[in-house]
């Protein structure tokens, strides 16, 4: 669910769908809600910054990562003096748009890779041991996703990928009519391929198009399916105030929102009301992104195992931030992708429409394209996640 666009047209609107006295105090109460809150955007900052310990270091750039509706499932046990185990918080699944946990499993993964690329930037090497009691099947559970231990090394390369970490976003603007150029998108695409991962770049007809088309009715088909807005509903804040308390969750901020919320317009039971000025507006929002996509990313394994979605964790967060080094923009769309019984058919349309492996699974899509400059994404501190 995407923030509303802040501009003049639905400002407008929504003043004229809002009742006259809520429209005229709006503005003060949300000069209001903004007065002493904590920044949700203070881990972006210096992370790490003064920490000693290599691994504080690495995991509040660990923390940084992509992952679906910024749940940030991540629990940290400190093991000895150089080594962690990372595990799920059972409490932040998202078992109607994800019922496997495949995706939270690969925001696992671009949690290791930024993990791994702070590592070495202070000089360290991190051995990482996958499912150390065995892999999870068919739900995640307690068990650790990886025992990982930071050793002193020399001879570790530093990556320049590292520096993209705090200037990374997932933009949810619309992109501009300018095309990436070819070379660009395949050092995005190359960033994202690995041993067992395989990434595509779609950017010529009539797949773009298609693709356009299909990942819109994917997400419409998930914005009106009960359960699974439901779903998003529920870990939504509206405003500055909600996102400070919660730094977590799908955040929808901005002054459109803030008057929105003010006079009663966006709330969260607007939101999951389809006859609601909330609820309309955030279809009508949505389809100019899927329109303004200008490629395509694909990330696609030959086999189903959880091993599989780490690596396509690893490899879409590589991918993000050789994109973020270039100027370019991204945004997943892997609506289509989920696992939930309504979106079998489109899931299948996905499937030949990429020529997805038969054995394996397509696990990651995401548009691409020059975007506006966006504030970064609310996160919780590094060390809320200690267990």
């Amino acid at each position: 669910m995407p923030a509303a666009p802040l501009d003049r047209r639905h400002v407008l609107r929504l003043f004229a769908a809002a009742p006259l006295g809520a429209a005229m105090v709006a503005p003060a109460a949300c000069a209001a809600a903004e007065a002493d809150l904590p920044d949700p955007a203070a881990p972006w900052r210096s992370p790490g910054a003064g920490e000693q310990d290599p691994r504080r270091h690495a995991l509040a750039h660990a923390i940084l990562a992509p992952n679906p509706h910024n749940m940030q499932p991540w629990l940290i046990d400190l093991v000895g003096a150089d080594s962690f185990l990372l595990r799920v918080d059972l409490a932040r699944l998202l078992p109607a748009t994800d019922p496997p946990n495949r995706q939270i499993t690969i925001g696992c993964g671009a949690f290791l890779e930024l993990m791994d690329l702070a590592a070495r930037e202070t000089g360290h090497r991190a051995e990482i041991t996958l499912w150390p009691e065995g892999e999870p099947q068919p739900v995640l559970d307690g068990r650790p996703i990886a025992a990982v231990r930071l050793v002193p090394d020399a001879s570790v390369a530093k990556d320049s990928l590292y520096a993209q970490i705090v200037r990374r976003r997932t933009s949810r603007l619309a992109f501009s009519d300018r095309a990436p150029p070819a070379a660009d998108l395949e050092a995005v695409r190359a960033a994202g391929q690995s041993a067992t991962i395989s990434a595509f770049m779609a950017a010529s007809e009539p797949q773009l198009t298609a693709l356009r088309d299909l990942t819109k009715r994917a997400w419409r088909l998930e914005a009106t399916t009960p359960h699974t807005i439901a779903e998003s509903i529920k870990v939504t804040r509206i405003g500055k105030a909600e996102i400070a308390r919660d730094p977590w969750g799908l955040a929808l901020q901005g002054p459109v929102i803030e008057i929105g919320h003010a006079v009663g317009l966006v709330t969260r039971k607007t939101l999951a009301d389809p006859n609601s000025f909330a609820f309309k507006e955030q279809l009508a929002f949505y389809d100019p992104l899927a329109a303004s996509a200008r490629a395509f990313l694909g990330l696609t394994a030959a086999t189903t195992s959880r091993a599989d979605e780490i690596a396509a964790g690893r490899a879409y967060a590589r991918a993000n931030l050789e994109a973020t080094r270039l100027g370019l923009s991204m945004q997943p769309m892997s609506q289509a992708l989920q696992e939930f019984p309504e979106m079998a058919a489109l899931k299948r349309e996905m499937d030949a429409l990429t020529a997805a492996p038969a054995t394996g699974r397509l696990h990651m899509l995401a548009r691409i394209g020059y975007g506006e400059a966006v504030p970064p994404s609310p996160r919780r501190p590094w060390s809320d996640h200690l267990a």
